[in-house]
C-alpha cells in the first residue's frame, strides 16, 4: 500500500515539475523580455505535447491544470479591498458594472451568432471585461467540462492576452489623440485593457494619476469575478432539468473570504504580497499544464470567428468605455 502511494505520489510530481519547469522559464523570460510570462507558458508547453499521454507525466500534469488552477484562483482574492474602491466615486462603481454586464451578455450573442454557442460567449466576454486570462481560467474553471472547454480556454487565453498587449501600446496614444485628461485615460485604461500588469504598464506610462486611476477601475472589474462565477453557476443550474443544485465551488468560497478579510485589513502586506505571488504562480503553472496538453493543431483548426469574436468584443468594451468616460468624467 506504501509503494502503491508513493508510486502515485512520484508520478504527480514528475507531470507537476515539467508544468513547474515550464512556467519557471516562462517567468524568466517574461521578465527579461516585457513580454506576457503567461502567453510564454502555454507556448512553452505546446511544445511538450507530445508528453501529454505519457502514463508518468498525464495524471501530474492534469493535476496542475485543476488544481494548481483553483488554488490560484482563490488567491487572487487578497488582491481585493473596499477601502481601494471609495474614492472613486458612484460614477465609475455604475459604469464598470454595466460594461463588465454588456460585454459578457455581447460575448453571448455574438458567439451564438458565429455558431459558437453560449458558453464560448461566456468565457471570451468575461475574460474581456474582467481580468483576461485569470478570468478565463476561473470562468473554466466552473463551466461543464467537455472535448471543447480546454481547447476554447486556451484560444482565450492567447488572444486576450495578445490584444492586451497591443492594446497596452496603442491605447494611450489613441486616449490622447482623443484629448483625454489623465483621470479620463485612467479611467479608460483601467476600464478596457484586458489583464493586469498591461493595466499597470500602460497606465504609469501616461502619468502617476492615470496610473493610480487605472489600477483601481481595473482592481475594481476583478472584484465583480465571483459576482460572475456564482452568476454562472446559478444559470448552470436553473439550466437542468432536474431544476439543478446550486453548490459553490471551494475556490469562489475561499476567493470570497480573502477578499472580506483584506477588506477588514486583517491580512498583512507582506501576506498579502507572498500570496499575490503564490497566485501568479499557481495560474502560469496551470497555463503550463493546459498548454503540454493541447497540440498546436487543435489550435488551428478553431478558425477565424474565434478570433473575430474576441476582437468584437474588446472594440466594443472600448468604444462604451469612450462614451461613458467623455459623457461624465471631467
Amino acid at each position: 500500500m506504501i509503494r502503491q502511494r508513493y508510486g502515485q505520489a512520484a508520478t504527480i510530481f514528475r507531470g507537476l515539475g515539467l508544468a513547474l519547469t515550464i512556467a519557471a522559464a516562462a517567468a524568466f523570460l517574461g521578465a527579461h523580455y516585457g513580454a506576457p510570462a503567461m502567453l510564454f507558458a502555454l507556448l512553452i508547453g505546446m511544445a511538450f505535447n507530445f508528453l501529454a499521454h505519457e502514463s508518468h507525466i498525464k495524471p501530474g500534469v492534469d493535476f496542475a491544470a485543476s488544481a494548481c488552477l483553483r488554488l490560484g484562483v482563490a488567491l487572487l482574492g487578497v488582491r481585493l479591498s473596499w477601502a481601494d474602491f471609495q474614492s472613486l466615486g458612484l460614477y465609475p462603481v455604475i459604469a464598470v458594472i454595466a460594461l463588465v454586464a454588456l460585454t459578457i451578455l455581447a460575448g453571448i450573442a455574438l458567439s451564438r451568432l458565429l455558431g459558437r454557442g453560449a458558453r464560448l460567449g461566456i468565457l471570451t466576454g468575461g475574460s474581456v471585461a474582467i481580468c483576461g486570462a485569470s478570468a478565463a481560467l476561473a470562468l473554466a474553471s466552473v463551466l461543464p467540462r467537455d472535448a471543447r472547454l480546454e481547447r476554447d480556454t486556451l484560444f482565450t487565453v492567447v488572444a486576450v492576452t495578445t490584444l492586451s498587449t497591443i492594446a497596452m501600446v496603442a491605447y494611450p496614444l489613441l486616449f490622447a489623440a482623443l484629448d483625454a485628461t489623465d483621470a479620463q485615460t485612467g479611467m479608460l485604461i483601467g476600464a478596457t485593457i484586458h489583464d493586469v500588469a498591461q493595466v499597470v504598464g500602460a497606465g504609469y506610462s501616461v502619468s502617476r494619476e492615470a496610473g493610480d486611476t487605472a489600477v483601481m477601475v481595473k482592481l475594481m472589474r476583478v472584484a465583480l469575478l465571483p459576482v460572475v462565477l456564482l452568476a454562472v453557476i446559478v444559470a448552470l443550474a436553473n439550466g437542468k432539468a432536474d431544476g439543478g443544485k446550486i453548490t459553490l465551488p471551494w475556490f469562489l468560497v475561499a476567493f470570497i473570504a480573502l477578499a472580506a478579510i483584506n477588506s477588514l485589513g486583517l491580512i498583512p502586506a507582506p501576506v498579502a504580497s507572498a500570496a499575490e505571488s503564490a497566485s501568479r504562480i499557481l495560474l502560469i503553472t496551470a497555463i503550463a499544464a493546459l498548454g503540454v496538453k493541447t497540440a498546436l493543431k487543435q489550435m488551428a483548426d478553431l478558425g477565424g470567428g474565434y478570433i473575430m469574436l474576441v476582437v468584437a468584443e474588446t472594440a466594443l468594451l472600448l468604444a462604451m468605455a469612450i462614451v461613458f468616460v467623455k459623457l461624465f468624467v471631467a
